[in-house]
């Protein structure tokens, strides 16, 4: 299985957002990404806006709907009243949900399912009647898996923040192992895998090698930083590289 890359774009509106003029724009950073070969965009409205705008998600959307139809659009963000209708509104390919608040500078953690089963299974069958596919936010825990196949998710994201932000090498080694036996039992339970937070041109490919049904990474705030060096397009086609080549790490 090759990994697809979904560009993550907040930081990139959170720099726009420093002063009240409209650079850099979401949607041509977002076309030279789609263009160097991501395979879709992703974005996190927060309630109070500080880096995606509402009113930059129907933009980005159309973006992808008109130039790029077979990328895929994820709208990831903690599931309340409004965010729902804007994601009923807009249908995204994927709705990943977070259960993140107004303090957070980034999400931080994944859900606790079992305090909110009931209404996670009610957001989960809403979304997907409006034909989205769902993804939970979860910690590298491996009982959180099958809790969420319980309420009915499609997907998993684990959160890699442990692993990718970890300096000391045992330490990183032993978040790494967290991941991939909550990545395992996700697929046990027959989930699709999902990974984020913290991903870097260098931790990516172990992660990947060691979890081959890893299906999307979502990278934002490193590729973000790797594009000041690089440029955008080139930044991408070197994580695209790591989740396009991992086949041969894993054979060999």
């Amino acid at each position: 299985m090759t990994c697809k890359l979904s560009v993550n774009i907040n930081a990139i509106a959170q720099l726009r957002n420093r002063r009240n003029l409209p650079w850099p724009s979401l949607v041509n950073l977002g076309r030279i990404a789609l263009q160097a070969g991501a395979n879709g965009l992703t974005v996190h409205p927060r309630p109070d806006e500080r880096h995606i705008r509402r009113s930059d998600v129907p933009e980005l959307d159309q973006l992808i709907r008109t130039e790029f139809p077979e990328r895929e659009f994820n709208i990831e963000g903690n599931p309340d009243a409004r965010f729902v209708e804007m994601v009923e509104a807009i249908k995204p390919d994927q709705a990943t949900l977070v259960p993140d608040d107004i303090r957070q500078v980034t999400s931080d953690h994944g859900w606790d399912i079992s305090r909110h089963h009931s209404f996670l299974s009610d957001v989960v069958s809403r979304l997907q009647s409006s034909g989205i596919r769902v993804s939970l936010f979860i910690d590298p825990e491996p009982h959180l898996p099958a809790l969420a196949a319980e309420v009915g998710a499609d997907r998993v994201e684990i959160f890699t923040g442990p692993y990718g932000g970890e300096q000391d090498s045992k330490i990183r080694d032993q978040a790494l192992q967290q991941v991939v036996v909550t990545g395992n039992a996700a697929r046990d339970v027959g989930l699709g895998l999902n990974a984020g937070h913290d991903l870097t041109l260098e931790n990516l490919r172990p992660m990947i090698v060691a979890l081959p049904q890893l299906e999307e990474v979502s990278i934002g705030h490193c590729l973000t930083a790797d594009a000041l060096i690089y440029g955008m397009a080139d930044t991408v086609r070197r994580y695209r590289e790591i989740c396009e080549n991992t086949a041969g790490d894993q054979s060999g």
